[in-house]
């Protein structure tokens, strides 16, 4: 098969070979057909191959498939700024273009320390922003993100995040306690006169599909401008339609400084962008940040441009919202039948079920939870877990599927169900 040709240290949900990808499904060369609620881990939010974004990047090929940014701009560059800046808020009008997720992050504390002359990071525990030196050093999701990589980077300190479940807590109370300690570290570790910025995703990814509380999220921005520390949103995965708004920090009515997307950014494609303002940016310094790709793939700007078109053309951000609300009233449901089913919780379709120890107060059951996702698997649903405690499983089908679809999906989550945990 070849994977011995590759090195181990990817993981694999799966070793099937997809041949064909259409909508929310994927065929391996057998014609054996696959659900697939990964997205590619929130990348497919368009679903594989729309035919959209097909044609723009065929199209484009055929003209120019790259213009290397610093030497001359692809008008496709160009036609990506004009399309972010329509859903971007009215102050955000700069865009930096790179390939990654992680670069992005990168940029964005690049930008920061430039902006500011300050240099510290703060960060939230659970957070996932990256694996390169810099982004490994401000991710705490997992261990082994960062596992026998040290020493990284220094000036990145850690703050709590508001978890509710299994703390005992109210939201209100959850949210205080983290406030408190996040003006402790601003008192212990890092004066805000040295903090450059405060970076956190809206809803954390890999830390387990938990949304900040809003009042959180408000009291962060309220806190930033009174030390003048800028606030970062990392909207790498909850970004591009994914929670039911163009980005999660519209839920609760803020604006950041800087908005970090990746991902569902490129239907696929490797892309990711940081928005900001001429305020900040004016005071990046010119060549002191820059990549040999990024902004410069005609091929790969074309198709973002397209999938920024069609995820609003399409209603898919609106679709995002309608069907999220449908599978969280289903799985709670579930979660009704099914005690190992400790909490449902997200945003659009950005979906968890965090299974817990029946009676234990939150007790993480991964076992359960990896039991589950592998008979999904079996029965050719693709599903991820995440989480510290890898107990939960997270729903992040494309943002064009359909209610008959969700309920293909629900109906074999539910006979993993019960055949890992009747028969427990």
């Amino acid at each position: 098969m070849g994977l011995e040709l590759l090195a181990p240290v990817w993981t694999h949900l799966t070793t099937m070979q997809p041949v064909k990808g259409e909508g929310v499904y994927l065929w391996d060369a057998d014609d054996n057909r696959y659900l697939d609620f990964t997205s590619g881990i929130g990348v497919i939010n368009t679903g594989h191959c729309h035919p959209r974004v097909v044609k723009a990047v065929q199209e484009q090929a055929a003209k120019l498939i790259f213009g290397q940014v610093n030497i001359v701009i692809p008008p496709t560059t160009i036609a990506l700024a004009e399309e972010l800046n329509k859903v971007t808020p009215p102050s955000t009008n700069r865009f930096f273009f790179s390939n990654s997720g992680a670069e992005a992050v990168e940029a964005s504390v690049k930008l920061a320390r430039h902006a500011t002359g300050r240099k510290n990071i703060i960060v939230f525990q659970g957070s996932f922003h990256g694996r390169t030196a810099q982004t490994m050093a401000m991710t705490t999701s997992k261990y082994i993100y960062r596992y026998n990589y040290q020493p990284l980077p220094a000036g990145v300190f850690v703050a709590p995040f508001p978890f509710v479940y299994g703390s005992g807590l109210s939201q209100e109370d959850a949210t205080q306690v983290a406030l408190q300690q996040l003006d402790r570290v601003l008192r212990g570790q890092s004066s805000p006169t040295e903090t450059a910025a405060i970076i956190i995703e809206p809803v954390l990814g890999e830390g387990g599909y938990i949304p900040a509380p809003p009042d959180f999220l408000r009291a962060l921005r309220e806190i930033c401008d009174e030390h003048g520390i800028l606030l970062i949103l990392d909207e790498v995965q909850s970004g591009c339609g994914r929670t039911g708004q163009f980005f999660a920090f519209e839920h609760v009515g803020i604006e950041p400084d800087i908005i970090v997307m990746a991902k569902g950014l490129g239907s696929g494609l490797p892309i990711s962008a940081i928005a900001s303002c001429d305020d900040l940016t004016a005071n990046w310094t010119t060549g002191s940040h820059g990549g040999t790709y990024g902004g410069g793939n005609a091929l790969v700007t074309a198709g973002a441009a397209e999938t920024v078109r069609v995820l609003q053309d399409e209603g898919l951000v609106e679709n995002a919202a309608k069907m999220g609300a449908y599978l969280l009233g289903k799985l709670n449901d579930l979660k009704s039948k099914y005690p190992h089913m400790g909490d449902v919780r997200g945003q659009g379709l950005m979906v968890a079920v965090e299974f817990s120890v029946p009676n234990s107060q939150g007790k993480a059951d991964k076992d359960a939870a990896k039991a589950v996702a592998k008979a999904c698997v079996d029965r050719r649903l693709l599903i991820l877990t995440c989480g510290t405690y890898e107990n939960v499983i997270r729903f992040i089908p494309p943002l064009i599927i359909t209610q008959a679809q969700l309920d293909e999906g629900l109906a074999i989550f539910e006979e993993a169900l019960q055949s890992v945990l009747e028969t427990a």
